[in-house]
């Protein structure tokens, strides 16, 4: 039945004392007929309009079809107007009931200045975004009194996830849930970011690492993306996550928007999962990279004045930064998801960082599920979490032992611990290789013809780290080169120092 027919609503003490007064849903159909008399009589109000406010926002069923049809009209340039729209509307039931043309002649008779158009669609919005509350509300109690039934043993920290997923859903984009998108929505967002690409510094539509031929590599740092940061003990791979996370982190600016939100110009705020390094140990990391002060001589107090001096100011400028570090242990998937949703709906989140995927733990399977499983249910949640949150993750994982095994131990995707699920789910897999490393657990004898040829390999690979990208879904592998400085566990940018010197010495064309 359509919303014209409505029911009576009785006032308290107003009805008949026997029954109870009939709840219905907020709506506001004055409102929602002032829209769209606006729309019918000046077509250019639509452009006043915001993107939150969709078809599924109107109470009144045939309103969500005449909105739908005029919005249609409009962005294929054409005149939506009664006449026209009249005759789309030939079968349906509901137009005929309302009056056919003559519904929506009086609609444009009575229509308000156009000026008031957005007073008129955020109100409507505010009352899907109420009746939407109601829904999940009635969800959430339902799930609720069945949560202890044998046919439905849901704990009750699962319905508050759940719940909470759907809240965070609603509140960034006026829905439980999105559906489906149109293919022009996908290409007007694929073209926006060419466009970023192409007139952001760098040519990179993602956040920049600050490490130039990484970026170049990767393009950036994708929202949406899960990048799997793998590497042996020792390789570096938890300093060059840091690294990465603090120098999005410092870099991060932000313009006001109308709406009142913010919106990210550089670097972003991130979230670091520490489940392995407490988070005093992570922020001394952070403060000998920044203040270039070996971070053993940090732990033991070795410094002078002087260097005391660089990491007060170095401290100075980290708490500046918004990076927002938990260091909970063994935290499962369902929360570090609930806690990053809440993250972004407090302050923003534009890059998360998980160290490490294996110590994750999953929610519960059963007693028959295995490792590969959690793993599984793991990659797939942070993959979820990356499209839902529309930020980058990365997750560090670690390596089995069979690159010990060979002779050339730069490690292979085959190589990553229950690499089914984590190859699959991954966009991209980075891997942190130092050849350093394992030379100088080889050096030979001193004095010997064997010392020579390892010192001079030594001189050529000391200070130096490869990130293999092997896998990359939307660009190319290889290998970058970068600098490590072992004493801060920072990494750099190669000098150019041999490219500048090309330059000098090229005669003059």
């Amino acid at each position: 039945m359509s919303a014209a027919a409505r029911a009576v609503v009785f006032e308290p003490g107003s009805g008949p004392p026997s029954e109870p007064a009939v709840k219905v849903a907020p709506y506001n159909l004055e409102a929602e007929q002032a829209l769209l008399g606006i729309l019918l009589y000046d077509n250019a109000a639509y452009e006043r309009l915001t993107d939150s406010l969709q078809a599924r926002c109107f109470y009144e069923p045939f309103h969500q079809r005449l909105f739908q049809a005029i919005e249609t009209h409009i962005r294929k340039g054409q005149l939506a107007e009664p006449i026209l729209l009249a005759d789309a509307f030939k079968a349906d039931p509901a137009f005929e009931e309302l009056g056919g043309l003559r519904y929506l002649a009086d609609l444009v008779d009575r229509a308000p200045p156009a000026a008031n158009a957005g007073d008129y669609a955020r109100a409507i919005f505010d009352l899907s975004l109420r009746r939407e509350l109601i829904r999940i509300g009635g969800d959430i109690a339902t799930t609720a009194h069945a949560g202890g039934k044998e046919n439905l043993p849901l704990p009750a920290r699962d319905q508050i996830e759940a719940a909470e997923q759907q809240l965070y859903s609603l509140a960034e984009n006026g829905a439980a849930s999105s559906g489906f998108v149109s293919f022009g929505d996908a290409l007007r967002g694929a073209v926006e970011m060419t466009a970023e690409a192409f007139q952001g510094d760098g040519g990179m539509s993602g956040l920049a690492s600050d490490l130039i031929d990484l970026d170049q590599k990767i393009g950036g740092l994708h929202p949406s993306d899960l990048i799997v940061l793998a590497g042996r003990p020792s390789m570096g791979k938890t300093a060059l996550a840091t690294n990465i996370a603090f120098n999005v982190a410092k870099k991060y600016a932000w313009e006001p928007q109308p709406d009142g939100s913010r919106k990210t110009v550089s670097g972003g705020v991130v979230a670091f999962y520490s489940l392995e390094m407490s988070a005093e140990q992570l922020a001394l990391r952070m403060l000998a990279d920044a203040s270039g002060v070996s971070g053993d001589r940090l732990r033991k107090g070795e410094i002078d004045a002087s260097e005391f001096g660089r990491v007060r100011d170095a401290a100075i400028e980290l708490q500046q930064a918004p990076l927002y570090i938990d260091a909970t242990g063994g935290i499962s998937i369902a929360k570090l998801t609930a806690r990053a949703r809440r993250l972004k709906r407090q302050v923003g989140l534009d890059l998360v960082v998980v160290d490490y995927l294996q110590l994750v733990t999953g929610s519960d399977l059963g007693a028959t599920a295995n490792r590969v499983q959690e793993v599984s249910q793991i990659t797939m949640g942070l993959k979820a979490l990356a499209k839902e949150l529309a930020c980058p993750v990365i997750a560090l994982s670690q390596l089995s032992r069979k690159t010990e095994e060979r002779e050339d131990k730069r490690p292979q995707l085959s190589d990553l611990r229950e690499s089914g699920s984590i190859e699959q789910d991954a966009d991209m897999v980075w891997f942190v290789y130092r050849e350093e490393y394992y030379l100088g657990r080889a050096e030979p004898r001193e004095g010997t013809s064997e010392h020579l040829a390892w010192r001079e390999r030594m001189d050529q690979v000391e200070g130096l780290a490869e990130v293999i990208i092997a896998k990359q879904r939307h660009g190319p592998i290889g290998t970058v080169r970068l600098a490590f400085s072992s004493d801060t566990t920072r990494f750099g940018n190669l000098a150019r120092d041999r490219a500048f010197a090309q330059a000098r010495d090229r005669p003059d064309e």
